[in-house]
């Protein structure tokens, strides 16, 4: 089944873009940008690794569930990664590796299915 999108595809890569853009010194995100560009992101996960056994956060800006397997419906889920949104947005644009962003500290990664590694990056920009 396909999720509902609701970035709209060309302003959700435009916001990545200037994301990219500010991280090369090319200034400073708004707000509004960096969440569109999240959102985008975690959507795009969604429709790639269709499922709802991991939940994907990054906080403020959004949550999403992904990867087939066993449907949690209650509670806390036992398959759960969260990280800011920085960190999300670099490993979605193969800026950052999976490993490399464990070691941060910032991505925390609980269950046995919570290592996106196979899905990322989703975009790849240099």
């Amino acid at each position: 089944m396909a999720i509902k999108r609701r970035v709209d595809e060309t302003s959700g890569r435009a916001a990545v873009r200037e994301w990219a853009g500010t991280t090369q010194g090319q200034g400073k995100i708004a707000r509004p940008v960096m969440a569109m560009a999240v959102r985008y992101l975690l959507e795009e996960l969604a429709s790639r690794a269709e499922g709802n056994s991991v939940e994907v956060r990054v906080p403020p800006f959004g949550v999403t569930q992904c990867i087939a397997g066993p449907r949690h419906t209650r509670g806390t889920p036992p398959n759960v990664v969260e990280m800011p949104a920085e960190l999300w947005l670099s490993l979605a644009t193969g800026r950052t590796s999976w490993p490399e962003a464990l070691q941060t500290g910032q991505l925390h990664a609980s269950g046995l299915r919570a290592d996106l590694s196979a899905h990322l990056p989703l975009i790849e920009y240099p």
